[in-house]
């Protein structure tokens, strides 16, 4: 019934029990989970994890985050992206909360990334935090709206997800959207249309109520949809058919 549009596994502090996460997902109904890339040193172990499992697909990027990383190349990029568990280029994007200064490289990954999507026609996972302008204009100026994509774990204004959806991206709502002081998210996931939607984890991090502040796994997936559904006075069942109907005709189309 859900699928996580993205989750880390493949991190330690959840890898070590991935056995067990992945009978979670199964008891819960999360059919499956897009792990996501954050760089290229790591990428391996993601593209294990969805050669060793069906229900799990890879995507590969560098985070705008990771400063001191090999930086990733067009071609580069092009290439990992063949495999065909690869179903995304991302996560990409830019943060300006979290660094600061001259931040022209990380417009330029993000760029970069941008083309490696176009040219592959793989869809995009993008991370904006304090750039929402920048990260727009960005999309804008590359042509980000011919392969698509997604704002993951989104946590900006409701005219941001519009600039979004006018650019054929989905927005993708993580257990944020569970906390009680999230109170203008609830409302862009409450307004937006449900055929742009996407429901995630982010895990191991930003785990849902009644899980808050505890290690998050695929399995939780399933409060972010109850929250939604309770937002929007539907069925938890018509948020878990609609997103997981949006993932496949975003990422397996």
């Amino acid at each position: 019934m859900f699928i996580d549009s993205h989750c880390h596994i493949n991190f330690p502090e959840i890898a070590s029990n991935i056995d067990e996460v992945l009978e979670n997902m199964q008891t819960n109904q999360v059919t499956n989970a897009l792990c996501v890339s954050v760089d290229l040193d790591r990428f391996p172990e993601i593209l294990a994890l969805a050669e060793k499992h069906d229900n799990i697909y890879a995507s590969v990027g560098v985070h705008p985050d990771y400063e001191l990383v090999n930086e990733p190349t067009q071609s580069e990029l092009v290439r990992l992206a063949q495999h065909p568990k690869v179903i995304a280029i991302g996560e990409t994007g830019l943060d300006y909360f979290r660094l600061q200064g001259d931040l022209e490289w990380q417009r330029n990954r993000f760029r970069t990334h941008i083309r490696a999507a176009v040219e592959t026609n793989k869809p995009l996972i993008i991370h904006t935090r304090s750039a929402s302008v920048d990260t727009l204009r960005l999309m804008r100026e590359e042509g980000a709206n011919r392969p698509g994509g997604v704002m993951h774990c989104f946590t900006e204004s409701i005219e941001v997800a519009l600039a979004a959806i006018d650019m054929n991206f989905y927005i993708s709502f993580s257990g944020i959207v569970t906390f009680k002081k999230a109170l203008e998210l609830k409302e862009v996931a409450k307004n937006i249309p449900l055929d742009r939607m996407l429901i995630e984890t982010d895990s191991p991090y930003l785990a849902p109520v009644p899980y808050r502040g505890k290690l998050n796994q695929p399995s939780y997936v399933k409060h972010v949809a109850e929250e939604i559904a309770k937002l929007r006075g539907i069925s938890v069942e018509a948020v878990g058919e609609a997103t997981s109907a949006n993932f496949k005709k975003l990422f397996l189309h």
